[in-house]
């Protein structure tokens, strides 16, 4: 029998194969991230692994999909529960970007830390919102509809095999065999003509609306290996002549603790696409949808640490928009730096941050009471502190991701009021509650306080303070 996580970790393992078949250049970046990780953990020893074992980071992966309708976005939600994937956080990139990505989304994750562990496979999972009039208008809008109601991205045997892992949690080696095959075949690229007619009207709209209802299939926009220094990484891929988008989306690089999540990539690239012509003609074209990104992973923000970090991005815009020559990385590591508290206690201390706590080894054994307090606990070496992990997505970073590799803005009617769409409208929409990763991560913290607190004979609460 083949568990779960073992089918995760080998769909995220084929995938990244069939990804680097369909593009060289991802084999590339998945090369030097490795290159990095060594180099890295070779100068900064133990403390480049503080924030997951290079086992892990080496082994990591999200992806990226987009598909059209709410049933299409069951089927994907049918078979990432088949991983122990599910659907964490609710992103809306129609307002995080500047140009026009007409999408909501969510992330299908383990969300068990002993999940995470064993695979962080996840999936960024984009969602067409043709029902938004700033996009499309009535009659775009029902044949839209029309197109994607009538095109079939899984196979019901996939789907068959899919729940049956959901609910048995896991497959005979056979059906798990092939539940791999058929998962990883409904992801490729098609070779299928495009209308090219059609495409190039939705193109006009939007080239994320184009590359989702212009064909009859989906398949992974992109894959993201994880590296542990993506300044370096940036800067060696540059050498070798791959072509960067032009910034690295998130916090800027500091001194202090790596904090949420850092992104960048390579430009999309013009892969070969047969294309139909409104006389029938077949015609061979390029398309650029597809880009190879790269993270770097830091630590989990509490509400109180991401209002701060998105006041700051507030306060860049407004320093770069007074001083439109000065470099934008250099205004955000002056202002983090300046606002941001430079040590993972003081994050603690301040409530900024998400941590697990364990007592000691080395603790006091003299009879000594320990003090009443996580803070105090950690700060007098009563228990050692450990960094959550940030395991879920920036919308605006996203979207900047998306945007560097847009061919053209595409049309936004502003004037026109948005369609309305939120975590528990998407709940709905593929009949699983979409969780809040706020929650996930308070409920990590909270029971390892919960354990320090019973091996130390304290009453502690959830938010670390003596009940």
């Amino acid at each position: 029998m083949i568990s779960q996580w073992q089918l995760r970790a080998a769909f995220a393992a084929r995938l990244s194969e069939m990804y680097g078949r369909e593009v060289p250049a991802y084999t590339t970046l998945v090369d030097v991230s490795h290159e990095v990780n060594a180099d890295t953990l070779r100068a900064r020893g133990a403390d480049a692994e503080r924030l997951g074992s290079i086992g892990r980071v080496t082994a990591e992966r999200h992806g990226a999909i987009r598909v059209g309708t709410p049933a299409e976005l069951r089927d994907v939600a049918r078979i990432f529960g088949a991983l122990g994937m599910r659907p964490v956080g609710f992103y809306d990139l129609r307002e995080a970007a500047a140009s026009a990505v007409p999408v909501v989304s969510t992330a299908f994750r383990p969300v068990a830390p002993e999940e995470l562990a064993r695979n962080p496979f996840r999936v960024f999972t984009s969602l067409l919102t043709p029902a938004d009039p700033r996009f499309f208008d009535a009659d775009l809008r029902s044949r839209l509809e029309t197109f994607l109601a009538g095109r079939e991205l899984f196979p019901p045997e996939l789907l068959h095999l899919a729940d049956r892992a959901e609910a048995e949690r896991e497959l005979p080696e056979a059906q798990a065999m092939r539940f791999l095959h058929l998962a990883v075949q409904a992801f490729e690229l098609s070779a299928e003509p495009i209308d090219q007619a059609w495409y190039e009207e939705l193109e006009r709209v939007s080239a994320v609306a184009a590359d989702i209802g212009g064909v009859g299939s989906t398949h992974i926009n992109h894959l993201t290996p994880r590296v542990l220094d993506i300044d370096e990484l940036y800067r060696r891929m540059t050498d070798r002549g791959i072509e960067m988008i032009d910034t690295i989306q998130g916090p800027p690089g500091w001194k202090g603790p790596d904090l949420l999540l850092r992104q960048t990539s390579f430009r999309a690239l013009a892969e070969p696409r047969a294309q139909r012509r409104p006389d029938g003609s077949i015609t061979r074209g390029a398309l650029r949808v597809r880009f190879g990104e790269v993270e770097a992973r830091g630590i989990a923000l509490t509400p109180a640490g991401r209002a701060l970090y998105d006041r700051l991005l507030s306060l860049v815009d407004d320093e770069a928009a007074r001083h439109p020559a000065a470099d934008r990385t250099e205004l955000a590591r002056t202002l983090w730096t300046a606002h941001v508290p430079a040590t993972e206690r003081e994050l603690a201390a301040q409530g900024l941050a998400y941590f697990t706590y364990r007592a000691a080894p080395e603790r006091p054994r003299d009879g000594t009471r320990p003090p009443s307090g996580i803070a105090e606990l950690e700060s007098q070496g009563w228990v050692r502190a450990e960094p959550v992990v940030y395991e879920d997505f920036l919308p605006r970073s996203a979207a900047g991701i998306f945007q560097s590799n847009l061919s053209g803005e595409g049309s936004r009617h502003a004037g026109r009021e948005g369609t309305a769409y939120d975590s528990d409208w998407l709940s709905g929409a593929i009949d699983r509650e979409v969780l809040d990763p706020y929650a996930l991560y308070e409920r990590q913290q909270g029971l390892s306080i919960a354990a320090v607190g019973r091996e130390l004979g304290l009453d502690l609460g959830l938010d670390g303070t003596r009940r």
